[in-house]
């Protein structure tokens, strides 16, 4: 099919301070900051607007952030250390189905879901 959507080609967002939030996502989630484009690995993306009252996430915020990781465990590990507050819940992880999940607020108050999709 031509003229389709092929992914998600960014995300833009405001920042009080931009300089310090892109390099606080560099230091504890490993986004590039030495190019202008970032080389993702593929996998799978959801696009799912939800209703305007869900309680998914915090009613007061429009949007959140959702990852796709690697590595849940140690990363929820290395973000503690480094000191970021992580939020997990038994139900998250279910059955598996859907995969495992943790959250975390950066330094502006932007929530971000760290995912990590079944194997195989």
């Amino acid at each position: 099919m031509s003229g389709r959507v092929t992914g998600i080609g960014g995300l833009f967002f405001r920042a009080r301070d931009p300089k310090a939030l892109k390099d606080w996502y560099a230091r504890h989630l490993g986004f590039p900051t030495d190019q202008p484009v970032w080389m993702q690995e593929g996998g799978p993306t959801v696009f799912e607007p939800f209703a305007f009252k869900s309680d998914y996430f915090p009613l007061d915020k429009l949007h959140m952030l959702n990852l796709r990781v690697e590595g849940l465990d140690p990363l929820v590990a290395r973000l503690e250390k480094s000191g970021v507050a992580v939020e997990r819940r038994a139900d998250w992880d279910g059955d598996g189905s859907y995969g495992r999940f943790a959250r975390i607020v950066d330094p502006e108050g932007n929530h971000i879901e760290l995912w990590e999709p079944p194997a195989g």
